[in-house]
């Protein structure tokens, strides 16, 4: 049994982060590298079907379940790892490297999970080993970041267990598969608690406040690893929820708006994620073939494009040390290898032709045109002039284009930061020029072809008039300081408030009545030594009063009665 577990590419990586704090320092971050290739390798050599059980009490447990859907997301997962390894190849911080290494494990295990208990067992890995990757930043701002996200994905993971354990009691099985959509009360909560992980408004606001505060390599782990996760249960427990159709777009729109408002870099680049999920939930909620792939498509596509953009913006904070539009600018000259390939994944996340947004962009937007949603077609279309405008052009024109607003240095970026994102560009383009190497595995064996004349105007005519309108518009775009309220303003505002009444309040209620209870022990303890001191004896002295005695030992019913005191006084306190 303990041979097949390490056939679980899950537990490989898991495993391998225990063993990193073993290993000389230098040798580990190539030994992070190489845990990923490995589970890469056996995944893609594990034949499709439940292929390890186990047995928990009364249910059985699919441990490792294997078909088309796992498989693609797995590979992106490993893959991706394996990039981020390269990207922090420099970073030595044995901390930041396990909790990584057993972050990506996490997102392994989610996806090759077959049953809801060993699911939900990975999905608290991944909530507690990506807190560690804010914390590790070390700055009040992380600490406070760390502690919502944290507080956050616990609901969320409570939620998800909460609607498991009532699907079970309902006679649901535990094996998982699609749910109907019949909005009980178990289902929801599942819904819910996946719905945190997926940022899908109003529960999203933890990702635009943890990313922009990771470290700088750990943020491209997170932008790649729990949005896409839940992505995949998305796709696994609720094809064909409408409610996702409409949740989608409300993504798509809401995203756009805050991206363009953002002045912090990984700020802009955290919102288009919750923009570019849009897409992904919208096409799981219609829940055809196509959408289904094209959702499963946009995952694959997203986690490249984005990890490059965050590795981009990475490489500006490790060379700059600032973060903000209204601090950068004048610089392009002076890094333009990490220009060119931010560019690359700018014009991906736009849906540009030859790159590999472009491929499952289209797919989804098809399928929702297939449905015959002409309104969701046409706020997908707006979303993605959006997109095009603030990571396509504001980020990298304010960034490094615009003119300097403050005066810093420009750091050298580690050669191994640089191949990384270059190892990334090259499979946007890869895809984008080649979409049978993606299309063929598919979950589903649809027949689509992205580069027809309809779809190449299309996104041509897009790309064209976004960036004629941001040239015009430029000096009227925002890039000064500033703070965009978002919903998380509901929890931070009442914050004060709600610690005085729930934390500081009962602290100082149950010190009061630790205070009273030891007050009552101390005094008891003293009766008890010797119950008759604190009573009169029948003698008297001269003058007729009547006095005490010390020197008496209690006989045995009067010790009997003092306990059973106790008893009395206990039960007394536990019933009120």
């Amino acid at each position: 049994m303990i041979v097949e577990l390490f056939t679980i590419p899950a537990v490989i990586l898991i495993a391998g982060a225990f063993m990193l704090p073993l290993l000389p320092r230098q040798a580990r971050g190539t030994a992070f590298i190489l845990f990923p290739t490995i589970a890469l390798g056996v995944l893609w050599m594990l034949p499709e079907g439940s292929l390890l059980q186990a047995t928990l009490a009364n249910y059985e447990l699919h441990l490792l379940t294997v078909d088309a859907l796992s498989r693609i997301f797995g590979t992106i997962f490993a893959l991706i790892t394996i990039v981020g390894g390269i990207y922090a190849l420099h970073m030595k911080e044995l901390g930041q490297q396990a909790s990584a290494l057993a972050y990506a494990g996490g997102a392994l295990g989610v996806t090759f999970a077959g049953d809801f208990f060993t699911l939900i067992v990975y999905w608290e890995i991944m909530a507690v080993t990506s807190s560690y990757l804010i914390w590790a930043r070390r700055t009040e701002r992380s600490d406070k970041a760390g502690m919502r996200y944290i507080l956050v994905h616990a609901l969320g993971g409570g939620l998800l267990l909460s609607g498991v354990l009532l699907h079970l009691s309902e006679g649901g099985s535990l094996l998982l598969g699609p749910l109907a959509p019949e909005h009980t009360l178990s289902s929801t909560l599942m819904l819910t608690g996946v719905a945190i992980n997926s940022a899908i408004p109003p529960l999203h606001a933890w990702l635009a406040d943890a990313y922009p505060k990771a470290t700088i390599t750990g943020a491209v782990f997170m932008c790649a690893l729990t949005t896409k996760s839940a992505v995949y249960v998305l796709i696994r427990l609720f094809p064909g929820w409408d409610i996702l159709i409409w949740a989608g777009l409300t993504m798509a729109v809401w995203g756009t708006i805050y991206a363009l408002l953002a002045n912090d870099i990984r700020e802009i680049l955290a919102y288009s994620i919750i923009s570019q999920i849009g897409y992904m939930v919208t096409g799981i909620g219609i829940g055809t073939e196509m959408a289904l792939n094209g959702a499963a498509a946009h995952a694959f596509s997203h986690i490249l494009y984005k990890s490059l953009l965050f590795m981009g913006a990475g490489a500006v904070m490790y060379a700059t040390g600032k973060n903000k539009l209204s601090e950068l600018g004048g610089f392009a000259k002076k890094m333009p290898l990490v220009v060119i390939l931010y560019i690359i994944g700018g014009l991906a996340i736009s849906g540009a032709p030859l790159f590999n947004g472009f491929i499952s962009k289209s797919m989804i937007i098809s399928a929702v045109g297939d449905a015959h949603m002409e309104t969701a077609t046409i706020i997908l279309l707006l979303a993605s002039i959006g997109t095009f405008l603030h990571t396509g052009l504001k980020l990298p024109y304010f960034t490094w284009f615009g003119p300097a607003k403050s005066e810093f240095t420009v750091d050298q970026v580690p050669v191994n930061m640089k191949i990384a994102m270059g190892i990334a560009a090259f499979f946007c383009v890869l895809f984008g020029v080649f979409p049978s190497l993606l299309y063929t595995y598919l979950p589903y064996p649809v027949e689509y072809h992205p580069y027809t004349a309809y779809h190449l105007v299309e996104m041509t005519q897009i790309l064209i008039f976004g960036f004629i309108g941001f040239w015009f518009l430029k000096d009227k775009l925002n890039t000064a300081p500033n703070i965009s309220l978002d919903l998380d303003w509901f929890y931070r505002r009442p914050a004060r408030l709600v610690r005085t009444v729930f934390v500081r309040f009962p602290d100082r209620v149950f010190a009061a009545a630790e205070d009273i209870v030891l007050k009552a022990a101390q005094g008891i303890s003293r009766i008890s030594r010797n119950p008759r001191k604190y009573f009169y004896s029948g003698d008297t002295d001269a003058s007729g009063r009547p006095v005490k005695t010390d020197d008496f030992t209690a006989p045995i019913h009067a010790a009997m009665a003092f306990i059973l005191l106790g008893f009395i006084l206990m039960a007394l306190f536990v019933l009120v």
